[in-house]
């Protein structure tokens, strides 16, 4: 089964498209809808596409409660960590934002054989190394001045981290349907709340109607597409493959918001695609570690 990992990586290249268009979408209309109105109306969206596809397949069955408390426990750590994100974007630059992320793929490696039972191998610290490194010439933030979309950045990597694995725990016998099913009505339901808690609400304009629908369609493809990955192969092989999204996300910025692009993007963007290049090793014939197709 060794055309797992590389299932897996095609997989996460649609949610790397996904998430950069997530990260547009969400600068488009930063101005008129605060972090918790996106991520509310992105959830509500997102749950009428779930509902609606599952109708239309005729899977609702699919649907499930006997997981429902890790459904719970998930999904705040999910809610904590987008909103960090959110806000993050709205307040530096885009490649800075996920160059913090990604530092939510070293506690992933780190934390999945504890949490997992995955085996941690040189291979997979190597390449969660060299994109770690990668992310750091890229983005090059500045610790000495922390602010505070850095630590909101910074914040949101962990929670993602918490969410990856408890995803990946999920994966071993809930439909992927269920999981977003519930991701996107718990997602929705805070949203909602926190809300209405914090003062007025701002409802969609024709303007930025057409935003919040690309954000719920991302929102969906994503975390599918993640979901997915997830399923085919160990969240430590799967979640460095995420890496190529900095050097992506720092040529939009330039070219959309002005963002600069250095030369030390190539140097940072070569470490991290040779971090991905030394996972996907793992999974071809003769070089697989073991466990690595585990479910």
């Amino acid at each position: 089964m060794t055309h797992r990992p590389l299932a897996a990586a095609l997989w996460m290249i649609g949610a790397i498209a996904a998430f950069t268009a997530m990260a547009i979408a969400t600068r488009q209309i930063k101005g008129v809808h605060d972090t918790i109105e996106i991520l509310a109306y992105r959830s509500m969206i997102g749950w009428v596409i779930v509902v609606a596809l599952a109708a239309a397949l005729a899977r609702l069955r699919d649907i499930r409660t006997e997981r429902l408390p890790s459904h719970v426990v998930r999904n705040v750590f999910h809610f904590t960590g987008q909103s960090l994100w959110f806000w993050a974007i709205t307040m530096i630059p885009l490649a800075q934002v996920f160059a913090l992320e990604f530092t939510s793929p070293i506690w992933v490696i780190l934390l999945s054989p504890i949490f997992l039972g995955e085996r941690l191998t040189r291979r997979k610290l190597a390449a969660a190394t060299l994109g770690f490194v990668g992310v750091l010439i890229v983005a090059r933030p500045d610790f000495g001045h922390v602010e505070a979309g850095v630590l909101a950045a910074a914040g949101a990597a962990f929670f993602f981290a918490s969410t990856t694995l408890m995803t990946k725990a999920l994966t071993r016998g809930e439909p992927i349907l269920s999981i977003l099913f519930w991701l996107t009505l718990m997602q929705a339901v805070f949203g909602t709340v926190a809300m209405t808690a914090f003062g007025s609400v701002t409802l969609p304009t024709l303007a930025t109607l057409p935003w919040l629908i690309l954000i719920g369609i991302s929102g969906i493809t994503a975390h599918f597409s993640l979901t997915t990955a997830l399923s085919l192969a160990p969240a430590s092989m799967v979640v460095p493959v995420d890496f190529a999204r900095l050097p992506i996300i720092a040529v939009v910025g330039a070219l959309f918001y002005a963002e600069p692009v250095e030369p030390s993007l190539l140097a940072g963007a070569a470490l991290i695609f040779l971090g991905i290049w030394i996972t996907l090793r793992g999974g071809t014939p003769g070089t697989q570690a073991p466990n690595v197709t585990k479910p």
